[in-house]
């Protein structure tokens, strides 16, 4: 008898919960006062969803992530192929941010910042060829996690990757930082 109330209470607050239902209605509140006039109210009904606001450098970030995998294509800048400096005139320019179209042209724009200063959003530039002179291979920094810097880019033979700059051929490769942001 007792494991049959024991039962039978367990029941009933189980099957007491009550679920705050939420409806969603896009139809106005219509209110008629006393005289002839109809005043329309718009119901709130949807609860805010608050959306995280997004830095200029994640959004940029973001939009160049979505380039991930597409092949290298030399002077690229489309889904179908694209260059280290593609991605970057692409990925700043659909956030209304102009960069010249080169690596070498974009190392001359912002503002020059050690490699311990460097934050999501930076350039890095390199210098891949051995006899070469110029800077010719830019990315960009996707996330600063201790003294390891991730940045996206358009690899020659692997397309549009992620990499670390503790990799040695990047570690090697590489001449300066900017901030552009």
């Amino acid at each position: 008898m007792r494991n049959v109330f024991s039962i039978f209470f367990l029941i009933l607050i189980t099957s007491c919960v009550v679920k705050k239902k939420t409806t969603y209605s896009k139809t106005p509140k219509v209110t008629v006062p006393a005289s002839n006039e109809v005043i329309i109210l718009e119901e709130e009904t949807k609860e805010s969803i608050e959306k995280p606001v997004l830095s200029k450098a994640d959004e940029i970030i973001n939009t160049a992530l979505t380039f991930s995998g597409v092949r290298y294509k030399f002077g690229g800048t489309t889904r179908k192929g694209m260059d280290c400096s593609g991605l970057l005139y692409v990925a700043f320019g659909e956030h209304d941010i102009k960069l010249p179209r080169t690596s070498y042209h974009m190392a001359e724009e912002g503002k020059r910042i050690r490699i311990e200063h460097v934050s999501k959003g930076d350039l890095l530039f390199f210098r891949t060829l051995r006899r070469g002179k110029r800077i010719n291979h830019v990315g960009l920094v996707v996330a600063v996690e201790g003294d390891d810097i991730k940045f996206i880019h358009a690899s020659s033979s692997r397309g549009v990757i992620v990499s670390s700059l503790r990799e040695g051929y990047w570690n090697y490769a590489f001449i300066k930082a900017t901030r552009i942001l």
